[in-house]
């Protein structure tokens, strides 16, 4: 990818067939309205400190040592050289382990999204042949590489002209949907309410398109910046009324249009609707 810096470089390998490649970061948080912390009183910003929890007395770097809780009151020092000695070296492949359905993974476990994309001209040809020989049979595949200090697993998908690459959730970093889900009762459906609830569902039909969805913390925070360099008071949202406790029939006959006429406010979505043609989509919950 011109102009862009690769986050990891390697090899992608399957079987005897490999290619160079690049991880480039495909998500990114860095153009988000960040705060520095300052002192009231003088304008300048303040920093952090370590400090010791029982003498309260600044620890300098050299000092701290990274430390694994046995319980409350016993901790095993780790060294920085420990550290690195125990995590596997880099061999810098990423190996596909097993090609299966698009749609195989649950959500659940996707971690990071990065592109991947060939690195140098000598394996563009390689990289080609993988990429359409997995999007002619609709399949991702399971790699493995030890990126960032730590053995990971990853989903590689074709896309467009290279392929979309999700690092993994370990299973024991998902959370049993049963946590969430077990206190729901067993709740019968009258037909009437389903058919009222599946019309109005029907009429949000729409097409995902994520720039459409508009980010409302950046935009409240940026004109509340603007207004304090203009001077201007800054006024406080109207509170919003709590929604008041309908009757589930009516509500839906109203949000249907069945009641009073047709309800407002409907028709085609193009940001409601969650399906992207290509786009892996989970099975079952965790």
């Amino acid at each position: 990818m011109a102009g862009e810096r690769a986050n990891w470089k390697g090899f992608l390998k399957i079987g005897d067939l490999s290619c160079p490649v690049g991880l480039y970061t495909a998500a990114s948080t860095s153009s988000r309205i960040a705060f520095h912390t300052i002192n009231r009183e003088t304008g300048n910003r303040v920093r952090r400190e370590f400090v010791d929890s029982a003498t309260g007395k600044p620890v300098p770097r050299d000092d701290q040592v990274k430390g694994y809780a046995l319980d409350d009151d016993r901790v095993v020092m780790l060294e920085p050289d420990e550290i690195a000695r125990a995590v596997p070296e880099s061999d810098k492949t990423l190996s596909v382990e097993a090609f299966i359905p698009c749609d195989d993974i649950d959500t659940l476990y996707f971690d990071r999204p990065y592109y991947l994309a060939p690195a140098g001209g000598a394996g563009q040809e390689a990289f080609a042949v993988i990429r359409e020989a997995m999007r002619s049979a609709s399949v991702a595949a399971l790699a493995r590489a030890v990126l960032f200090r730590r053995v990971r697993s990853l989903m590689l998908r074709a896309d467009e002209e290279g392929l979309i690459a999700h690092t993994l959730n370990y299973d024991y970093e998902v959370r049993s949907a049963a946590d969430a889900f077990s206190d729901l009762p067993d709740i019968r459906i009258k037909k009437d309410m389903l058919d009222l609830a599946r019309h109005i569902v029907s009429t949000k039909a729409g097409t995902f398109d994520p720039s459409a969805f508009d980010d409302r913390y950046e935009e409240a925070v940026a004109t509340l910046v603007r207004d304090k360099l203009a001077g201007k008071a800054v006024k406080r949202p109207k509170e919003k009324r709590a929604p008041k406790v309908v009757d589930l029939m009516a509500a839906l006959r109203e949000s249907a249009g069945v009641a009073g006429g047709p309800a407002k406010g409907r028709g085609k979505s193009t940001a409601g609707a969650a399906k992207a043609p290509g786009k892996p989509r989970g099975k079952k919950a965790a």
